[in-house]
């Protein structure tokens, strides 16, 4: 396995492992799938300094995903990032998760930002675990910010320094 940073071809497997968690998670607080070319939308927004990057295998097969987004478009939050991560079903506790969040925390560190936040929906412990193992630290948790399921969800906020 490697990351790399993602391609216009890469753009329906990070759909496809995006679109499982809209549909069958509170991972993300989406509740419409994305089309193809909300997509390539998305992808052409993650370049630069906010990247879109994959975990592909040896054959190319995009084993999860991650990204850096603007945190707040004040300027004053100009050094801030908000980080994305998600694995293939099939694929989590395999390292691919980790391999993701380190490369993720390299760019950010490159691109001269100062701090990550993640926002994480409170029941995803797997997700949390992962950025305390990551050096992330817990800085609150927003209760009740979103629904989904029909039930009020919690989001817990995680910090790292750079």
């Amino acid at each position: 396995m490697h990351v790399r940073l993602a391609r216009p071809s890469d753009a329906e497997a990070i759909r496809s492992i995006y679109n499982a968690e809209v549909v069958g998670s509170t991972a993300t607080f989406d509740l419409r799938p994305r089309t193809a070319d909300e997509q390539l939308a998305w992808l052409s927004e993650h370049r630069g300094p906010y990247p879109a990057i994959v975990a592909v295998d040896d054959d190319d097969v995009v084993l999860g995903f991650g990204s850096l987004s603007v945190y707040r478009d004040r300027p004053a939050y100009a050094t801030t990032v908000e980080n994305s991560v998600y694995v293939e079903q099939g694929r989590r506790g395999s390292g691919v998760g980790r391999a993701l969040m380190e490369e993720l925390i390299n760019l950010a560190t490159r691109h001269g930002f100062h701090t990550v936040i993640a926002r994480i929906g409170e029941a995803n412990e797997a997700s949390i675990n992962l950025h305390q193992a990551c050096g992330f630290r817990m800085v609150g948790v927003e209760q009740e910010v979103g629904r989904k399921f029909n039930h009020w969800l919690d989001v817990a906020v995680l910090q790292r320094l750079l």
